[in-house]
């Protein structure tokens, strides 16, 4: 459906005349409280927080997440922008006047809405209707709010939304469910190997209990493709797609090609770096990480951070510790509130430090807190909502196979090295010593490197990261000689692999489009002061035990954290750099589509 197809145009019962505050409780000494909290968080910040908690008690489905925490920041916009001469709404085409407590009690009406309309039925849907509650009696809601008053234009405005979005491709109605057939037989991640008739593309997996990432149990135990329709769902800023492919993507390297061993190469290999006792040490400070070309991991590092004209500090710590934490931040941990989550709450986070400066662009007349978060909510949102309709419609269409079915499978073949040698295959993994291997009766003899595997002479061993069960040690994992065919990514047992094809990452996707919206509105590249820290507390994973020592991510550019996130699915081995590379590029052009766009909807230049 073309995006203008949805505008509609709305009347409040007196368009023309002054506004006033009108909800229960809100006298004139408490007004101020409708606009912000005790801690001086807008309105548009605290409805998507208490959203963003219904997001990680719920499903953790990134398209449906992004769809409405979308569709909330646009209801949110439509009714601030009722209230401002230049800017026009996504939906709603409302002219009234008004003071900014008018377009707080407007926005929190409509957000209010929104919210109990998508949250009301999820997983935890009862804790997320009482959290609204709450919220809703802080910022003025009033159930009932008088024709003609800002709590009526926000409702207003929320059932205009409501209804553009009804109809959206999404298929709400009926739990978002999608139509697709996978080429391949599940996968059953507890027995060794994998029958994988269509190499090149995805395999559902196949649990005695699947959970999900934030600990929902589940009644089925095969994955089913989430959002195989979702390229042709209603964008924000996206070009038409009959296709449902909004943004092309090169195809991913096929199986049997030198580009798609070198993949799984790569993930091998990322595997074999998540033991803290090999002892190797790295800088992840920005002076050594970061500063990357768009689609690639060249980056060195930046010379000095900007603000302060200094160089970044350095801090070495282990590179397996680095590698894992990596691989568990940006997964988001038992509690996940999926990538367009986190990076709604990393720009309400760093734009925080922004404090009084706000200017939007880096430029211009300096902006209210409430104009500032209700422009950057729509921006962000816009464009990681776009990030998931051109994601998942390039995941529908190239269905391309994820690493935990290509590593096994090859394991399973042989060994592509050698012909003259045992357990060839051409198709096989390529021999790599001390990494990948044939095992044999003198290397699994007692004392040998494959000692444990020598039940199985002339299959492929790897040098890789493997749980250990728990009559070793709870929580103690290590990377040793493993079979081939019994690599895991590092991941839960429960999860191991999300429920969807790997080409593009998501997560690539989503960060990279957040990324370009972030630096193209506060005209920064880089992160309020130079650099954004997040502190890593001792034993804070939760896939193993670890670090040993705390230490501190660190980014300086809004790229390198979002370069970050792509680097950590190969880690996490959810990903080859195919995925996350292309990832990146497609996640580019969304944000900078939907940049365009939302500087379209704020008026002027």
């Amino acid at each position: 459906m073309p995006r203008g197809s949805l505008r509609c145009r709305v009347r409040t019962v007196a368009a023309t005349m002054l506004l006033v505050l009108m909800s229960a409780g809100c006298t004139a000494p408490g007004a101020s409280a409708c606009v912000t909290d005790d801690d001086g968080h807008s309105v548009v910040q605290q409805w998507i927080e208490v959203t963003l908690q219904a997001v990680r008690d719920d499903f953790p489905a990134p398209t449906v997440h992004a769809r409405n925490l979308y569709h909330l920041s646009a209801a949110m916009w439509d009714a601030w922008a009722a209230f401002d001469q230049d800017a026009t709404g996504v939906i709603a085409s409302i002219d009234v006047e008004g003071e900014e407590e008018d377009q707080a009690l407007a926005i929190s009406h409509a957000a209010d809405k929104i919210a109990r309309d998508r949250y009301e039925g999820s997983v935890g849907g009862a804790d997320a209707i009482e959290r609204f509650d709450e919220l809703a009696a802080a910022t003025c809601v009033d159930a009932d709010p008088a024709p003609g008053s800002p709590g009526a234009l926000g409702i207003e405005v929320a059932d205009a939304v409501l209804t553009a979005f009804a109809d959206d491709g999404s298929n709400a109605e009926d739990g978002y469910r999608g139509d697709f057939t996978p080429r391949n037989p599940p996968l059953l991640v507890s027995e060794p190997g994998t029958t994988l008739p269509e190499p090149n593309h995805w395999q559902p997996l196949e649990f005695e209990q699947m959970v999900t990432q934030n600990g929902i149990p589940l009644e089925t135990t095969v994955q089913e493709f989430v959002g195989p329709h979702w390229g042709s769902v209603t964008a924000f800023a996206l070009p038409d797609s009959p296709d449902g492919v909004p943004i092309e993507a090169p195809p991913p390297p096929p199986f049997g090609t030198d580009a798609f061993t070198d993949g799984i190469l790569d993930v091998i290999r990322a595997s074999s770096r998540l033991d803290p006792a090999d002892g190797e040490l790295i800088d992840v400070s920005p002076g050594a990480l970061g500063n990357a070309t768009l689609g690639t991991d060249d980056g060195h590092g930046h010379a000095e951070n900007p603000v302060t004209g200094q160089p970044y500090e350095r801090q070495e710590v282990p590179r397996a510790d680095y590698l894992r934490v990596i691989a568990e931040i940006w997964a988001d941990g038992p509690t996940s509130e999926t990538p367009p989550g986190h990076w709604n709450s990393i720009a309400f986070q760093t734009t925080a430090a922004v404090e009084e400066d706000r200017h939007v662009e880096g430029r211009g007349e300096a902006v209210s807190q409430l104009e500032w978060d209700v422009k950057l909510a729509l921006a962000l949102n816009g464009a990681l909502h776009d990030a998931a309709v051109a994601a998942w419609g390039i995941k529908a269409d190239t269905d391309y196979v994820r690493p935990v079915s290509a590593i096994r499978h090859m394991a399973g073949l042989g060994q592509s090295s050698d012909p003259s040698g045992a357990a060839y295959h051409p198709d096989g993994l390529p021999l790599e010593e001390g990494l990948i291997e044939v095992i044999t009766a003198e290397s699994s003899a007692p004392g040998e490197r494959h000692e444990l595997l020598a039940d199985h002479a002339r299959e492929i061993a790897i040098f890789a990261w493997q749980r250990l069960p728990n009559f070793f040690a709870d929580g103690l994992t290590t990377v040793r000689w493993i079979r081939g065919v019994e690599w895991l990514p590092y991941q839960m047992a429960t999860f191991v692999t999300p429920a969807f094809a790997g080409y593009v990452s998501g997560h690539s996707t989503f960060s990279r489009a957040a990324a370009e919206v972030l630096e193209a509105f506060t005209g920064d590249a880089f992160f309020p002061g130079g650099v954004l820290e997040l502190a890593v507390a001792e034993e804070s994973l939760i896939f193993e035990d670890g670090p040993a020592r705390p230490f501190t991510l660190q980014w300086a550019t809004y790229a390198d954290a979002a370069d970050e996130a792509g680097r950590s699915r190969i880690a996490g081995g959810i990903h080859v750099p195919a995925d996350d590379y292309q990832g990146r590029i497609v996640g580019a052009e969304v944000g900078q589509l939907a940049w365009a766009r939302a500087q379209e909807l704020f008026g002027g230049s």
